[in-house]
């Protein structure tokens, strides 16, 4: 009779690995030296109003997830009124601004300092994609979907 190998679970082997390099490269992005300076008005987190909603790699989402995790929070936010779900109702505070993602620190907010230029992150964008795939991500997703699945992945 063969011998039955366990086959491993590949998202639950890399993800601290993943979730790793994912912070490192958000501190190599804050480390460069594109003037930003993100004032937390939260108007680009109003998903409905602007028409922008950041796209996440499986990386960066399992990312938040832990990030929300570690607030205590049994179970996801409900956006609403359009808003990013990672804002706190009461407080109207993003809940993992520390680990928000690569697109909510790039992005297009004029009062952050407008949008950084493609050119000027295009190797961590790189190294995002290639986490994705090492984690079998299928390419950026929409912050809410996104967010969701990593938050099972990592129940």
């Amino acid at each position: 009779m063969p011998i039955m190998t366990r086959r491993p679970n590949r998202i639950g082997d890399s993800v601290p690995a993943a979730i790793t390099e994912v912070c490192q490269i958000y501190a190599e992005l804050a480390a460069r030296p594109v003037e930003r300076h993100c004032l937390r008005r939260t108007e680009c987190c109003q998903f409905k109003l602007t028409g922008q909603t950041p796209y996440l790699t499986k990386g960066e989402a399992l990312v938040a997830a832990r990030a929300l995790r570690t607030t205590g929070r049994k179970q996801l936010p409900v956006a609403i009124n359009g808003a990013c779900p990672m804002l706190e109702a009461a407080s109207g505070h993003c809940l993992i601004y520390a680990d928000r993602p690569f697109g909510c620190r790039t992005h297009f907010c004029a009062a952050a300092g407008g949008a950084m230029a493609r050119r000027d992150v295009v190797d961590l964008i790189h190294r995002l994609e290639r986490i994705d795939s090492q984690l079998g991500g299928d390419g950026p997703r929409k912050l809410p979907g996104a967010v969701a699945a990593a938050w099972r992945d990592l129940a």
